[in-house]
């Protein structure tokens, strides 16, 4: 039996706000830094990437774990790259019926964007 959980989702483009300035306007405050540096870590790891990049650009903006092309490892080992991605807050999960659907969380995005825009 699996022990995914749904993860909140947030939905609103209000939701999807900036944590923090821009890396070139003010240093990052130990809890920004650790937030952040999770994400890139998560993010870091190659397979990690291909599938946070496929689910991104994926039709719809979810993808069900059925549809992720092969990356090169196994099965379970795609399922512990996926809850690397969810703990990271980068993208979050419900389940449907006996499959799992994931979409990448806006608000991940705008976060890790702003802080790497040149607003100077």
């Amino acid at each position: 039996m699996s022990n995914l959980r749904e993860l909140p989702v947030l939905d609103t483009a209000a939701d999807a706000v900036p944590c923090c300035p821009p890396l070139s306007r003010k240093p990052l405050d130990a809890v920004d830094a650790d937030r952040l540096a999770a994400m890139f870590k998560a993010l870091g790891d190659p397979v990690r990437l291909r599938l946070f990049s496929f689910i991104a650009s994926h039709e719809g903006g979810e993808a069900c774990v059925c549809d992720l092309p092969d990356v090169g490892v196994s099965q379970p080992t795609v399922s512990h790259h996926l809850k690397k991605l969810r703990e990271a807050g980068l993208v979050s999960a419900r389940r449907k019926a006996s499959w799992m659907f994931y979409k990448v969380e806006p608000a991940a995005l705008t976060a890790l964007s702003g802080l790497l825009a040149d607003r100077s």
